[in-house]
């Protein structure tokens, strides 16, 4: 049974307990603890109090104009911005918010931070609804690619320049597969793997296609079946758009009004 938009709570699809450091942690810790709990937002503390959220995209970035990560603290960096919503908040009124501020959102139970809610938890919430919002206004179809053997320091000043958080992975001038901040972050760093390797070998493949037209509601199916953040999009039988879990998101608040 389908549930309502407003029915849907924070506090039932947050991801609970988010992992929590302190600003004095080295950069390269920071990474490991990402990668061994697969995670891709890490929590900074100083003096038991959140003062930013450490993310994959941070983690990009500093590799891009470094070429590797340096022997730095987490309060060297520029850590993502977050707003506070509440166990009792709605979903919809969350995912506003996200969308308005651009930001990341911390659960908070009076003082006490309890959770942290993401795009893909709420492509989870939504797809409890009926809802099946249009996607059209919401997806990029200004998409970017390497070639399978280019490096993946390559890849990485691509998607750093282009502000994106994946490219398209081409072999043999066709699509193969993703390379995207995640794939940096537990298949690159984590191991240790020089940077001037062949992308290709590091991407995630094969590729989740859907085709162009595919709605909010069945396309948050899809990312939840594959365990996605990004889904390529085909028309006339060629990759033509990309739509992420934030898009998703952005979909739904859009074009969503207030029910009996």
């Amino acid at each position: 049974m389908a549930l309502k938009t407003l029915e849907l709570k924070v506090a039932d699809y947050m991801s609970p307990k988010p992992f929590a450091v302190k600003a004095d942690l080295s950069f390269s810790d920071a990474i490991q603890i990402m990668s061994d709990k697969g995670i891709g937002n890490l929590v900074v503390k100083k003096q038991r109090k959140p003062i930013g959220i450490l993310t994959e995209r941070q983690i990009l970035e500093h590799l891009s104009v470094h070429k590797k990560i340096t022997n730095i603290k987490l309060y060297d960096i520029a850590l993502s911005p977050f707003d506070t919503v509440g166990l009792n908040t709605k979903v919809i009124d969350a995912a506003q918010l996200m969308i308005k501020e651009k930001t990341r959102l911390l659960v908070f139970d009076a003082k006490h931070l309890v959770g942290i809610i993401t795009a893909t938890d709420m492509v989870r919430a939504f797809r409890r609804t009926a809802a099946n919002p249009d996607l059209a206004k919401v997806l990029s179809t200004r998409l970017y690619t390497v070639n399978y053997d280019d490096t993946i320091l390559t890849a990485s000043k691509l998607m750093y320049k282009k502000r994106i958080g994946s490219v398209i992975v081409l072999k043999n001038k066709k699509p193969y597969g993703i390379f995207t901040e995640r794939d940096l972050l537990v298949n690159v760093l984590s191991n240790d793997v020089e940077t001037h390797n062949p992308v290709g070998g590091y991407c995630t493949t094969p590729l989740v296609i859907s085709h162009v037209g595919i709605k909010g509601g069945d396309a948050s199916k899809v990312m939840s079946k594959h365990k996605i953040k990004r889904l390529v999009l085909t028309q006339d039988k060629k990759i033509h758009a990309i739509v992420t879990a934030r898009d998703v998101v952005e979909a739904f608040t859009t074009s969503f009004s207030n029910e009996d």
